[in-house]
């Protein structure tokens, strides 16, 4: 196995590019293909050994995507589209990774990307136009635009628990994971948190461990995956009409093929209702979030949905205690991510798994040993973080960004992140987000997001050039109306009512804002669509 990589073997960055993007996952490849393509000098700094994004680091047992893989990738290359083949409904994160691999290698984006380097500062210099950015080592670059394709759920959330770092058995985090197996054979194991990580990976614990305490704050809706092998048949088929298979996903309000149902849940009889979402439970997925126009409107009309979905839970558990704690209450259904799960319910079955309710037993500390409660101390040998992300804006602020007049981003939004589109944000000319703050961003098809935003931010990039401008910068105005109408959108829905990470209250301090846009991808990109047309209107161009 060949051991980690020396200093002399990464890629020394140039001192100079037109165009610098943090990040080389999905969006940052994605943004160095397309500035190639259109001539431009660009370069990616990325803090990982390799490529892949979320996908390079969240290597757990049992980590899949909970977006249809034939949604769940690039569009842009119809060579691509043809050469490659998913395995399964669902993919799972290695076969994500290869795919990664698969599009870098076709197009040799390796030989544009630093690894091994983290980008620790940022600031604008208002006489030449360009940004100097600097790394952990040493590296200082002057860009013309700065790309941040660093990720929505890239920076790693430790919750805060009294003794975290005493525990002296092995201790691992969902979004860290290392990159050899871990044997879990014979051992006792505790997970904190039952978000869609630690859904996903308890039950391939259970399998291993003597015994699992999946340790449980607050419970989470979740709807079978019922994943499967892809038929070949099928495939073949798709790949003669992708194109029009994306290009209707992009009208979409969620840049998938999941269609709203024209009816409202309180206008239908109980027997309609349970024959209709008896469907979507079967077919699986998260489409049923669309089985019903005012499920996410309504707070009756989602508690006839929810209830249905909790007698599920309730079904699935034999144990009629442990079920009640497993059933979601106090925040309307479909507000936290819908996660999709694999055998989760089942596991609480099995003899050697236990769940620990923390709302009526709160974790007082981990201590050397394991973890205690109130009610007691549980002895582990391994413990599990599942605890999330510092989702949005996490990876921004781990950067000095300064912008004009050495203004600090991290302050600019101490309040919460303001954007313009969710593109950019005053007082920051040339800075470029993709899939940031005040777009549809993690609520919909990341990967529609992502092609979308790419292709947006280096046209406009491609239109400065050709016209012979060297700035662009958001109108303060249109920034305030934006995160006004972002806003008013979020309001007119039920996603406020829940403490998620939507709103980043899964971190401590951290300001309560909608962070989404919820408006449907369809209306944004034809809002984004209308900037450009008019000249790029909301934007001061010099």
């Amino acid at each position: 196995m060949a051991g980690p990589k020396s200093v002399d073997s990464r890629r020394q960055p140039p001192s100079e590019v037109d165009v610098l993007v943090v990040g080389a996952g999905f969006s940052g490849l994605y943004a160095l293909y397309r500035l190639r393509e259109l001539g431009r000098t660009a370069h990616v700094i990325e803090s990982a050994g390799d490529v892949g994004g979320v996908w390079y680091w969240n290597r757990y047992p049992g980590a899949r995507c909970d977006i249809e893989s034939i949604e769940y990738c690039y569009s842009f290359s119809e060579e691509v589209v043809q050469e490659w083949n998913w395995s399964e409904r669902y993919a799972a994160q290695p076969e994500i990774l290869r795919y990664i691999n698969f599009v870098a290698d076709k197009f040799d984006l390796r030989s544009g990307i630093t690894f091994d380097t983290t980008v620790t500062s940022a600031a604008f210099d208002e006489d030449s136009s360009t940004w100097t950015v600097e790394t952990d080592r040493g590296d200082r670059i002057r860009t013309r635009h700065l790309v941040m394709a660093s990720g929505q759920l890239s920076v790693a959330q430790l919750p805060d628990i009294p003794g975290l770092r005493d525990f002296a058995g092995e201790f691992y985090h969902t979004g860290n994971w290392p990159h050899e197996p871990v044997d879990f054979s014979g051992k006792r194991v505790g997970v904190i948190g039952t978000g869609s990580s630690g859904i996903q990976v308890s039950p391939q614990i259970a399998k291993q461990a003597a015994e699992l305490f999946v340790f449980q704050r607050t419970p989470h809706f979740a709807m079978p995956a019922r994943n499967a092998p892809l038929d070949p048949d099928f495939l073949a088929d798709l790949k003669t009409r992708y194109a029009e298979y994306r290009e209707e996903a992009r009208n979409s309000p969620g840049g998938t093929h999941r269609y709203q149902g024209p009816k409202s849940a309180l206008e239908v009889s109980e027997d309609e209702l349970v024959e209709t979402l008896e469907r979507y439970w079967e077919k699986g997925g998260p489409d049923i979030l669309a089985a019903y126009r005012d499920i996410l409107r309504d707070r009756e009309a989602n508690e006839r949905v929810a209830e249905f979905v909790r007698g599920k839970i309730r079904s699935l558990v034999r144990d009629p205690e442990v079920a009640e704690r497993l059933v979601p209450k106090g925040y309307p259904f479909g507000t936290k991510r819908l996660i999709l799960e694999i055998d989760y319910y089942d596991m609480y079955n099995r003899d050697n798994v236990h769940l620990v309710d923390t709302l009526s037993a709160p974790i007082e500390e981990v201590t050397p040993r394991g973890v205690r409660t109130s009610e007691r101390e549980y002895e582990l040998d391994s413990l599990v973080l599942a605890t999330g992300f510092d989702a949005l804006t996490g990876a921004l602020f781990k950067i000095d960004i300064r912008g004009v007049g050495g203004a600090s981003l991290k302050e600019k939004w101490a309040a919460g992140p303001r954007t313009y589109l969710g593109l950019s944000t005053a007082g920051f000319p040339n800075l470029f987000f993709i899939a940031g703050p005040g777009s549809p961003s993690a609520l919909s098809n990341m990967l529609v997001s992502i092609e979308q935003h790419v292709e947006w931010v280096t046209d406009h990039i491609e239109y400065l050039f050709k016209n012979g401008l060297t700035r662009s910068e958001a109108v303060l105005e249109k920034e305030d109306s934006w995160v006004e109408h972002v806003n008013e959108v979020a309001n007119e829905t039920l996603y406020p009512v829940a403490n998620s990470w939507y709103l980043g209250a899964n971190v401590p301090g951290k300001p309560r804002v909608f962070m989404l846009y919820v408006g449907g991808f369809h209306r944004y990109r034809k809002i984004c669509d209308e900037v450009a047309a008019n000249g790029y209107e909301g934007f001061v161009l010099s």
